[in-house]
């Protein structure tokens, strides 16, 4: 499942709509910085995993410093979605974690508290992602996904043929 920034295909609306958190000094856990939240969806066709990745961008360090998945839906979805029950990953797909195939530097674990703690609590926040998400699949799939109703595209939306294991190759 190979995950494509959001702002190669909708640059304009990324460069508006990408979210920051600004750590002052004093923060207990994270250095004083800029961390961006790049948001990475993935473009297998038929592919339907409701996740976003974000690549953690350190204005400080100039780069990237953290990758972390979210997964917006219930554990049963995951469960049924990867036609398997195993609750490792399930737990993978579901919420923010860090995503295990990545890099991860030691301000890791402090950023995916931040995202659960703070960011992912905001629902106009998630609720932006997952129009970020429907925007994506239909701009890179539109043999499966729906056009919104803005659009009024009337095809229906086909199930995909076969589900597997995600894997990441976020970086």
């Amino acid at each position: 499942m190979p995950f494509q920034p959001f702002y190669e295909i909708f640059r304009e609306l990324a460069w508006k709509e990408t979210r920051t958190a600004t750590i002052f000094e004093g923060d207990p856990t994270l250095p004083p910085d800029e961390y961006g939240l790049i948001e990475l969806y993935c473009n297998d066709e038929g592919c339907d995993c409701r996740r976003v990745l974000f690549n953690v961008a350190s204005k400080n360090r100039n780069g990237f410093i953290a990758v972390i998945g979210y997964g917006w839906e219930s554990a049963d979805f995951y469960r049924k979605w990867t036609i398997q029950d195993d609750p490792e990953v399930v737990r993978e797909l579901q919420g923010p974690v860090l995503n295990p195939l990545s890099y991860q530097s030691e301000l890791a674990p402090a950023l995916l508290e931040l995202m659960r703690d703070l960011v992912l609590k905001d629902p106009a926040y998630v609720a932006r992602l997952k129009r970020h998400y429907q925007m994506f699949k239909e701009k890179v799939d539109p043999k499966h996904f729906r056009k919104s109703a803005t659009e009024k595209l009337s095809s229906p939306v086909s199930k995909p043929k076969k589900r597997h294991r995600p894997r990441s190759t976020a970086h």
